[in-house]
């Protein structure tokens, strides 16, 4: 049966549905020896489709895990310039996984890795609304003022962000932490909100992604997820 080359390749555990588009627009991509493009369609048993060169076949039994990524880390599987990325930690891991999303490189925390492509989707889509909270230190101590701009929306370049929640937590001589909670997924954006109110980011760590924790785990490890975990995420992102 014929269906769209984004869904066929989120299906095969190789990347989200986004970053499958990305990869087709990237030229990565070919259909029985041709360049795919951004719509077209094929059959998984009859056609031979290739990603980076790869030829791809039925689906992987899927694997959901979670990773807490160390700072200078890229949220990729290689890097041109051979910084580490999250590949490196996952050595033992047989099941070819992706991460959903990204933290920056100067960012740690919670990463769910994965081979469904279609809860990755889920997960990253604008209209799902997925809660995801981080432990912030800033430098300065953030005022009543600045903790209601934040829950409203700052305005950056690319448009207002959605209304966050944010809860201040420790306070010391020149800095501070914060718990903030976000319902988007753009580039660096806890880092350029707080910029806007005057409180640049020193350290900044994901703690949780729509109720599933970091918890316990050291920068570089990793553990599978349970079947509830599992449930509760396919659960909440279908509403």
């Amino acid at each position: 049966m014929e269906e769209r080359l984004q869904k066929i390749i989120a299906r095969c555990g190789i990347a989200s549905r986004r970053k499958a588009e990305e990869m087709i627009l990237e030229g990565l991509v070919r259909v029985n020896g041709k360049p795919a493009t951004i719509g077209m369609k094929a059959d998984l048993e009859r056609d031979h489709i290739k990603v980076k060169g790869k030829l791809i076949s039925r689906a992987e039994s899927k694997v959901y895990m979670a990773f807490n990524k160390p700072v200078n880390c890229l949220t990729a599987s290689h890097d041109a310039e051979g910084r580490p990325t999250v590949k490196d930690f996952l050595k033992r891991v047989k099941a070819r996984v992706f991460p959903v999303g990204r933290l920056d490189f100067n960012s740690e925390g919670l990463l769910i890795l994965t081979n469904d492509g279609d809860l990755a989707n889920a997960i990253l889509h604008p209209k799902k609304k997925i809660p995801k909270t981080y432990r912030v230190k800033i430098d300065g101590f953030l005022e009543d003022k600045d903790v209601l701009r934040l829950e409203k929306g700052i305005k950056l370049e690319d448009g207002v962000t959605a209304p966050a929640k944010v809860r201040k937590i420790k306070r010391a001589k020149a800095n501070s932490w914060i718990e903030i909670t976000i319902y988007e997924g753009r580039k660096r954006q806890i880092r350029r909100m707080l910029e806007r109110v005057n409180h640049p980011v020193i350290k900044l760590v994901r703690t949780g992604i729509n109720g599933l924790e970091l918890g316990s785990l050291k920068p570089g490890e990793y553990r599978y997820l349970t079947p509830g975990e599992i449930e509760r995420l396919k659960i909440e992102t279908k509403t």
